[in-house]
């Protein structure tokens, strides 16, 4: 076991203060929207003075475990985040496995430099994800039924609105997609709808279905004005859940952040493709080849006691298993045996020992577990996050 120092991505859309008071650090009057617990390339995390890719690199089945090696490679195939969103996030989807292989491969034929501004595809993996909220969170979340989000332009009468998402009256997958890529390629003589529509929803004051349509479009106008992604975001769910509760985010489903603070996990991607509400690259054709338009409320799950004050969060995703531990007065073990895992203090304090090794964690603090590391056990009043690769036979 060895403390794990996290890195902190400055992404605009960042809480100010979130991160910093998370580790009890002073804000640095900047945004700090992501703090990185993991091994990729562009932003690995360190154990002392060198890195969790360097350490991995040199001993792979030590440190991530001979199981994990042999299903993913030498490396690490999560990644763990906390995120803290102040404003909302771009409209955005991740690829599948094959499409990242695929789209990776292409660019590297085409020449485009991996930090190039046009850069879609920054490696060759999938990124599903899982965000557990610390608090209150909300955000947009897969595509709303079609004939309901028709009936909500209809009632905000917007008449410039209406043909425009005319193909949404008779639901169905085709029409949503027809419209998405409608509102992308808006040009700029056409963007006069956006904020027609943005007009009419700050004169609603209802505290319903169409209170909270209007609500979404005011409040992503106010930082992303005349932007085409707003009426893409209209045709969204709006989803809210609250703390230890989690959503998951499989490839081809289109989200976007709008604030709170949450535990992160995905496999070890940094692959976005981005449809609107950013300044950072938009490829509307590569996006609308992934997406999946089928429509769906996201389900909010909990966390599954598996043995008490071990809570595991399921996800269909092969490449990360997460558990959430509140150990109590009486010592649990630490899941995910046998790979190399997280562990992340959300809050209180937190002592893990191993047979040769005492570790006190606080609110903040990170630790990683080598795989050959055995029989760690956790005790304490507070609650540890527990990061390990989903590795064949791991219990979930």
């Amino acid at each position: 076991m060895d403390r794990l120092h996290g890195t902190i991505q400055p992404y605009a859309w960042g809480s100010t203060t979130a991160i910093a008071e998370f580790l009890g650090a002073e804000p640095t009057g900047e945004p700090q929207a992501e703090l990185w617990l993991g091994a990729h390339p562009s932003a690995p995390a360190r154990l002392g003075d060198r890195s969790l890719h360097e350490v991995i690199s040199e001993d792979p089945e030590a440190v991530v475990g001979p199981a994990a090696v042999a299903e993913y490679g030498a490396q690490l195939p999560y990644l763990l985040k906390v995120l803290a969103a102040a404003q909302p996030l771009s409209l955005q989807a991740h690829p599948s496995r094959a499409q990242a292989e695929d789209g990776f491969a292409r660019e590297n034929v085409a020449g485009i430099a991996l930090d190039a501004k046009n850069r879609t595809y920054k490696d060759d993996w999938p990124k599903p994800e899982a965000l557990c909220a610390l608090g209150d969170f909300e955000a947009l979340c897969g595509f709303r039924d079609p004939a309901e989000t028709y009936a909500l332009f209809e009632s905000l009468a917007v008449p410039a609105a209406l043909p425009l998402v005319e193909p949404l009256r008779n639901g169905g997958s085709e029409g949503l997609a027809e419209v998405f890529e409608r509102v992308l390629q808006l040009s700029d003589s056409d963007l006069d709808v956006v904020d027609e529509v943005v007009s009419a929803a700050r004169e609603v004051r209802a505290e319903n279905d169409l209170g909270q349509f209007a609500r979404t479009a005011t409040e992503l106008a106010e930082h992303y004005p005349r932007d085409p992604g707003v009426l893409a975001a209209l045709l969204m769910n709006r989803v809210a859940w609250g703390r230890n509760q989690a959503i998951f985010l499989p490839a081809g489903n289109l989200h976007a952040y709008l604030h709170g603070l949450g535990v992160e996990i995905m496999a070890n991607s940094d692959n976005v493709l981005r449809g609107g509400l950013t300044h950072k690259h938009i490829d509307v054709p590569e996006l609308l080849k992934l997406l999946d338009f089928t429509p769906g409320f996201p389900a909010v799950f909990e966390g599954v006691e598996q043995t008490p004050g071990v809570f595991a969060y399921p996800t269909p995703a092969p490449e990360f298993a997460l558990w959430r531990v509140e150990p109590g007065d009486a010592a649990v073990r630490l899941p995910g045996e046998g790979t190399g895992r997280v562990v992340l203090c959300a809050e209180g304090t937190v002592t893990l020992r191993s047979s040769d090794q005492t570790l006190d964690l606080s609110r903040g603090q990170a630790v990683f577990v080598l795989a050959a590391d055995t029989g760690v056990e956790a005790a304490g009043d507070g609650t540890i996050f527990v990061a390990a690769p989903g590795v064949t036979g791991l219990t979930r």
